[in-house]
């Protein structure tokens, strides 16, 4: 079972990426699925989640407004689309998959499987 994501690079503020989570080895679709984020001397910290089904979506408020969570069941990928990236942005992204959903406290949900992450760095 393994999460790969992809779509990271370098990119100028107000920029934008989108980020892919695919899944190989299992079906992602009964999984809710969150991207965290891990900056260089920072703990880790969530960016947004989605359900299964995709009806349900949260947000961290640093990135409410300027990026969205949504996925594609038939293609086993789940998306993060960034916009108006800002310098405090750059990270490496990390999706995680876990069949709990923990609503407004999803960012401490124990998930299961975690992909290798991918780097965003944002600077001019």
């Amino acid at each position: 079972l393994q999460l790969v994501e992809s779509g990271g690079g370098l990119v100028q503020p107000g920029g934008s990426l989108r980020l892919s989570c695919a899944a190989s080895g299992f079906t992602l679709n009964v999984y809710n699925i969150a991207w965290f984020r891990q900056a260089p001397g920072k703990e880790r910290e969530g960016v947004a989640c989605i359900s299964k089904s995709g009806g349900s979506t949260k947000y961290a408020e640093p990135v409410k407004g300027r990026f969205t969570i949504s996925r594609d069941n038939a293609k086993n990928t789940v998306y993060l689309q960034m916009n108006s990236l800002k310098t405090e942005d750059t990270a490496v992204y990390y999706c995680a998959a876990d069949q709990r959903w923990g609503g407004n406290v999803w960012h401490r949900v124990p998930y299961d499987y975690w992909g290798q992450g991918t780097q965003v760095t944002v600077s001019s």
